[in-house]
């Protein structure tokens, strides 16, 4: 692994991010990443975090048309309920914040305790938890369903709103509305190995997939014989279409673990048009690539999300971040 030690890659990768993107504020003893423009007069603040291991997210959706800021854990643990207090202290104008939480439960009781401590300091704060997994319903880290790939569209969504000047309620409901209107399905093709550990966090043996695996190497619903590209996508597509069962054109998350080359995620990304157009469901939008990972893993995730006109304006809004930009 291309690290120095366990104990402090965390640390150097936020070190890393500072030195790479100066519209940033990294501090990296504290574990925030902040806007630099922030707090935004007039503006609702969106604050998340998680576990690192999932770059980009957070970190790297930090900026203009996304998140004011976001609270780096140790990697795949919860942050703490002071970074989210700091930051939310950091970016709030006065017009509130929005905390994204991914359904896990440290980070769904850290964001709770966080918001209690930050509206004793003033500050008005509402939550979104999203849980867009369908491959399981509870698992060994959550009660319902995981949160994964539709946290990035939450908080693309949710953040063009806030650059709009939306209030918090608005802001808060239309994050709402992107998570009732998603659903994801991953697969792992290989294990990811923690920094910590050194190697594989689980056993997936060579020649088997896992269907359904949680972006921290949770199990799925079934291990099977290696699939091909088209016989995954089927598989993924029909299991997110049998829960969502889109009646408007989706916005379309092709994502890799970290782990799955380029070439090998377009053409599954092919597959995945190709099962949406069999079954009727047209596509608006499309992002593709190493969005919500998970460390080094090989495999990929589809994440769907039935998007109305509000919806698909806001995702073409520009956004100036890290990870994702386009626009002005």
């Amino acid at each position: 692994m291309l690290m120095n030690v366990p104990e402090t890659v965390v640390a150097d990768a936020l070190r890393g991010m500072a030195a790479a993107h100066p519209e940033l504020v990294v501090d990296v003893d504290n574990r925030v990443v902040v806007r630099r423009d922030a707090p935004v007069a007039g503006k609702v603040a969106l604050v998340s975090g998680g576990g690192s291991g999932h770059e980009p997210l957070h970190g790297g959706y930090v900026g203009p048309g996304m998140l004011d800021a976001a609270c780096p854990g140790e990697v795949f643990t919860s942050p703490v309920p002071d970074q989210m207090v700091r930051a939310a202290a950091a970016v709030d104008s006065g017009e509130g914040v929005l905390f994204v939480v991914k359904n896990y439960t440290g980070d769904v009781l850290n964001f709770q305790m966080a918001a209690e401590l930050a509206e004793d300091e003033g500050v008005q704060v509402a939550s979104v938890v999203v849980n867009d997994d369908v491959a399981v319903t509870d698992s060994l880290h959550t009660a319902g369903r995981r949160g994964t790939g539709a946290t990035l569209f939450v908080e693309k969504i949710a953040g063009a709103a806030a650059e709009e000047g939306a209030p918090l309620d608005r802001v808060a409901e239309l994050a709402n509305r992107v998570v009732e209107s998603s659903r994801s399905f991953g697969v792992a093709l290989s294990a990811c190995a923690t920094p910590a550990k050194g190697g594989p966090m689980f056993d997936l043996p060579a020649g088997e997939l896992e269907l359904g695996v949680g972006i921290h190497g949770e199990p799925g619903r079934e291990r099977r014989s290696m699939m091909t590209a088209r016989e995954i996508a089927d598989y993924a597509v029909d299991a997110v279409l049998a829960d969502l069962n889109p009646r408007q054109p989706v916005l379309a998350l092709v994502n890799g673990m970290g782990g799955t080359p380029l070439l090998e995620l377009y053409g599954f990304g092919a597959e995945v048009h190709r099962v949406l157009g069999e079954r009727g469901v047209p596509v608006a939008r499309t992002l593709l690539g190493n969005y919500v990972t998970s460390l080094d893993m090989a495999g990929c995730s589809v994440t769907l999300c039935q998007a109305d006109a509000e919806m698909l304006r806001l995702w073409d809004a520009p956004v100036q971040t890290a990870a994702l930009r386009w626009g002005r």
